[in-house]
């Protein structure tokens, strides 16, 4: 049931979301752009506890609250000496990433809305038909060999992930 309180909390931790996600993108020394970050992870956490998904917003706090945000820190530690007076990131071409960034949001947007989910039908064609989209046909889309289903991007993604762990573990070994 969606109580007063349940709505209050949903849009306090919305809140607490955008200026999070905003102050990670932005900060310019690096743990505490890992921090904003991690508290990022926890507000999507409690959202899916909000939603009484417990088991997913204990996997969000384990794995990733807890287990990539360790390894994010060390992977910093190791290859910036902290003791050392830091240098601030740059804010080079700052104009250009506000542009990329605006258009991928609206590519993202129209995708999310027009590509095929579920059984072939895009999201805006199941919201006008008023169709149902449960969480198993969700999962079913992205975990699915099929045509219109998300497995091999899926995996990719994984791969790509397991390559950025290597090159970071690489790079702090010559360090």
């Amino acid at each position: 049931m969606d109580t007063v309180g349940n709505i209050v909390l949903y849009f306090i931790i919305a809140i607490a979301l955008v200026v999070f996600s905003i102050k990670a993108v932005t900060s310019k020394k690096i743990l505490r752009a890992a921090t904003y970050l991690l508290f990022v992870l926890i507000g999507t956490a409690i959202f899916y506890f909000q939603l009484g998904y417990q088991f997913l917003g204990a996997v969000q706090i384990a794995v990733y609250a807890g287990g990539i945000m360790v390894l994010f820190v060390f992977a910093i530690l190791l290859t910036h000496k902290p003791n050392e007076k830091e240098a601030l990131l740059c804010n080079h071409r700052k104009t250009w990433g506000i542009v990329v960034a605006v258009a991928a949001a609206i590519v993202l947007f129209f995708a999310v809305f027009y590509m095929p989910i579920v059984h072939g039908n895009s999201l805006m064609a199941c919201l006008q038909a008023s169709n149902t989209i449960t969480m198993h046909d969700i999962g079913v889309a992205f975990t699915g060999g099929e045509r219109f289903q998300y497995l091999l991007p899926f995996e990719a993604i994984s791969v790509l992930l397991l390559a950025c762990i290597i090159g970071g573990v690489t790079i702090a070994r010559k360090s």
